[in-house]
């Protein structure tokens, strides 16, 4: 039988999930709402269901452990905490919910740091050391590998770039401060910045005929690549931005290459272009020209659950070898 893992991937709107093995090969997929279970062991209890039916529906198969990739993830104590986006309230044990339902090892992180690792073992940084991961989605995330190793930090939160500050009077954040990075840079930053640039520039733009849940990022991308002024100063704005902050995220680890994931990275030369060139005005002198700037190299349509898979292959993998 071929061994696999569970990968689930927990958002505000949906959960992804699915069957990977060793390779990085999902050989089944689903999906679920989050709004669906408000109770997290409702929620456990329903995706336990799920994942045993993949495994009834592929006899081949033998599961091995379960990795989940969630908001506010504490990869120390397998707990999602406070998580603004989603129903539950408090500190929840998830991954204990899990172990305690398959009586296999369990791993939990946040999403960012799931996607660090997935780069990491099936990606873009297989052979990497050192490198940052930025996932740019509706909000501005990031895993940070040093040494061969995702940093955690002491509590388990380590990583936060999303909410370093840009501006300390700018704009407001779900996390109660003003300027954080994810406020300009996200999907629904970009949002923010065309509506300003809209107000204070007079000159045609097809965004104009947009309002409401009509302009999005998707919107804003497709007026610039052909060649709207307005939404190309939008991803000028926004690279101007980010590659500062990741000017400044270099300072700290010096990592081999940042890679971009997400809505928003797939912009493509949009975002990457001005990212990079800002990125090296402002970066410190021994840094320049050392760094890449990278798309993500896990396969699309699957992200997610790769990067939640990846997580319990590298914990069953460590395992493996203190065993050894």
């Amino acid at each position: 039988m071929t061994p696999v893992v569970a990968g689930i991937d927990i958002g505000g709107t949906s959960v992804v999930f699915g069957l990977v093995d060793r390779s990085g090969n999902c050989l089944a997929d689903g999906k679920i709402a989050t709004s669906d279970f408000p109770e997290p062991h409702d929620f456990a209890a329903a995706m336990t269901d799920e994942i045993r039916k993949l495994l009834a529906s592929r006899s081949d198969l033998s599961l091995t452990g379960i990795g989940i990739g969630a908001p506010n993830g504490n990869y120390y104590r397998g707990t999602v905490e406070y998580a603004p986006n989603l129903a539950w309230k408090g500190i929840i044990p998830l991954a204990e919910m899990f172990r305690e339902r398959f009586h296999l090892p369990s791993a939990l992180t946040n999403d960012a740091n799931a996607a660090a690792i997935g780069e990491m073992l099936f990606g873009g940084a297989q052979g990497m050391k050192d490198f940052i991961v930025i996932t740019l989605g509706t909000g501005v995330g990031s895993g940070i590998v040093s040494g061969g190793e995702l940093v955690y930090g002491h509590d388990g939160f380590a990583g936060e770039i999303g909410h370093t500050i840009y501006d300390p009077n700018g704009r407001q954040c779900n996390c109660g401060r003003r300027g954080c990075l994810e406020t300009y840079a996200s999907a629904t930053g970009v949002c923010r910045t065309a509506r300003e640039l809209l107000d204070r520039d007079s000159q045609p733009s097809e965004l104009r005929g947009l309002s409401g849940s009509n302009l999005t990022a998707v919107a804003i991308a497709e007026a610039a690549s052909r060649g709207d002024k307005i939404a190309l100063e939008v991803f000028e704005t926004t690279g101007q931005i980010l590659g500062l902050k990741l000017a400044d995220s270099v300072a700290y680890t010096s990592p081999e290459a940042i890679f971009l994931f997400g809505g928003l990275a797939n912009s493509a030369n949009l975002i990457f272009e001005p990212t990079y060139r800002w990125m090296e005005h402002y970066m410190l002198n021994i840094f320049k020209g050392k760094v890449k700037l990278l798309p993500s190299g896990l396969k699309q349509g699957n992200v997610a659950v790769l990067g939640a898979a990846a997580l319990i292959w590298n914990e069953l993998s460590k395992t493996s070898e203190n065993a050894g």
